[in-house]
């Protein structure tokens, strides 16, 4: 099942990035960004019956993004941010580190003549690895085991453009995962800052 998924998503990113780079061409404008930023969620001690009381607050989780706006502002884009360092898991003391990925549907409306909104919608996965031994599969072995959860994206930032064609993005993205048993809420938020570069 677990390489199942793993197939799944690579296919999954192969097909949108030949997606980008067929449509690229048509495209008004193409974005890609670097970014940095933390994970606020729910403390340990407001899990529920269905949550483990460990939270995902706190640490530098690195970003990567790109997008493609295609017509009258409209696009799509994605994005994948993780953990910087692992954590410990608490009980067992499992080193772990959390992953999102994401693919959205965006809207991109300009506010001012270097000033342009971002708002965001679509679905992901939350993949938590956990570093418990070397397993290996069918192609290649690894060190951690991955649990991964479906989720929906929800994201907002504003695009200033200070030089050119190079641009600084204050951000923030609600992450809502299902049956997220490892840590104490279905619900984390993302805040960071991107600096990117546009194509037109």
């Amino acid at each position: 099942m677990k390489q199942t998924l793993r197939v799944a998503t690579f296919l999954s990113f192969a097909c949108a990035a030949i997606f980008a780079f067929s449509t690229a061409s048509r495209a008004q404008q193409v974005d890609f960004a670097f970014g940095m930023g933390t994970i606020d969620a729910p403390a340990a001690s407001q899990a529920d019956n269905n949550h483990s009381p460990v939270s995902l607050t706190g640490g530098a989780y690195p970003s990567f993004s790109g997008d493609v706006l295609l017509h009258k502002r409209i696009g799509f884009q994605g994005e994948l941010a993780w953990k910087a360092s692992r954590a410990i898991y608490p009980g067992p003391e499992i080193p772990y580190r959390p992953l999102f990925w994401d693919f959205n549907a965006l809207y991109a409306p300009k506010l001012a003549s270097h000033t342009e909104l971002e708002l965001l919608g679509g679905i992901g996965a939350e993949s938590t690895r956990f570093y418990v031994g070397t397993f290996c599969g069918a192609f290649s072995c690894s060190n951690f085991q991955s649990s991964n959860h479906f989720m929906g994206h929800f994201g907002a930032g504003l695009k200033l453009y200070p030089a050119r064609n190079f641009f600084i993005r204050p951000e923030a993205h609600l992450y809502l995962v299902n049956n997220n048993l490892e840590f104490s809420s279905a619900r984390a938020v993302r805040y960071g800052v991107s600096i990117g570069y546009t194509l037109r």
